[in-house]
């Protein structure tokens, strides 16, 4: 059974352990979150003056929206106030800035009634995010920019935490995909082709869990739970964020949730920041995961 916390008090290590074995926290607005969220909201207004973000999609052509977000969303990832931001939010729910290691917050987009769903505004289909080649202990934050609902959310499919999925993850290698898919995001029109990791037989999408927060609110979650993009009716554009954080003394050990069915390459170890300093994973243990033939393989990583 997976349960729900919401702004529930602990320690990190005690939320952590939690995530792993498949619950969700959620937590209220934090002047931290309002923050990060307006720092969106001034550079999504800007971006798309004088419309709406949520609404820009229906005064702009597809080709026009696509080349506002392929500036937007860079601009986004690179400001140096959002990682200092992240600092702040990671200090509020008590993580150790010194052990906890983030990655720079993603701008995401999920337009209404299929007005763009490929490349830089891709709707993900049913994943975990395990297929793409993380330390098994990341985790995911997400909070909404602005107000969002039912038809415009987030879904977990829950009844998959200990049901594994034929997907085609032992395909997808993180580097080649910096490489070559990342990079071609803005080329990809109404039809996206670049290959990702995805489930290779129908996936049951009921039942399944959808968590509406007000903007800044966040939702944490472990890389191993099966989630998708709700099929946007809304008529608004859902705009997110979303980084994930990993726990140094979980990354020397390759500990955190099950890895149920994930055989992806590659690794995402080189895109984690520590919270205190900025500074990247140690070199050795790098090193580590680099030598290792999947990175959700089950090894122990012994520190030198």
């Amino acid at each position: 059974m997976n349960t729900v916390y919401f702004d529930k008090h602990v320690d990190d290590d005690r939320r952590r352990r939690d995530l792993y074995e498949g619950h969700l926290y959620v937590y209220s607005p934090s002047p931290a979150t309002d923050e990060l969220c307006e720092l969106a909201r001034e550079m999504c207004e800007e971006a798309f003056a004088p419309y709406l973000p949520v609404d820009a999609q229906y005064m702009l052509p597809v080709d026009r929206y696509n080349d506002i977000l392929k500036t937007l969303k860079p601009a986004f990832i690179h400001d140096p106030r959002c990682k200092e931001l992240i600092r702040e939010i990671l200090n509020e729910k008590g993580c150790d800035l010194d052990r906890t290691y983030f990655d720079v917050p993603r701008l995401r987009t999920a337009t209404s009634d299929g007005y763009l769903t490929s490349g830089l505004a891709y709707a993900f289909k049913p994943h975990r995010d395990t297929w793409y080649s993380p330390p098994r202990c990341q985790i995911n934050w997400w909070l909404p920019v602005y107000e969002i609902e039912s038809e415009n959310a987030m879904a977990f499919h829950t009844h998959y935490w200990n049901r594994p999925l034929k997907n085609s993850s032992s395909e997808f290698n993180y580097q080649d995909w910096n490489v070559d898919g990342r990079k071609a995001a803005h080329k990809q029109g109404t039809q996206d082709k670049r290959r990702q990791s995805e489930a290779l037989e129908p996936v049951e999408l009921d039942p399944q869990l959808r968590l509406v927060t007000k903007p800044g609110g966040m939702i944490a979650f472990s890389a191993a739970h099966l989630h998708s993009t709700v099929p946007n009716t809304s008529g608004r554009t859902r705009i997110s964020i979303d980084f994930r954080t990993v726990h140094f003394d979980e990354l020397v050990t390759n500990s955190g949730a099950p890895n149920l069915d994930s055989a992806c390459t590659g690794t995402t170890i080189g895109d984690y920041l520590r919270a205190s300093d900025f500074s990247h994973v140690p070199d050795r243990i790098q090193d580590e995961y680099h030598k290792l033939e999947t990175s959700c393989a089950q090894t122990s990583l012994v520190p030198n």
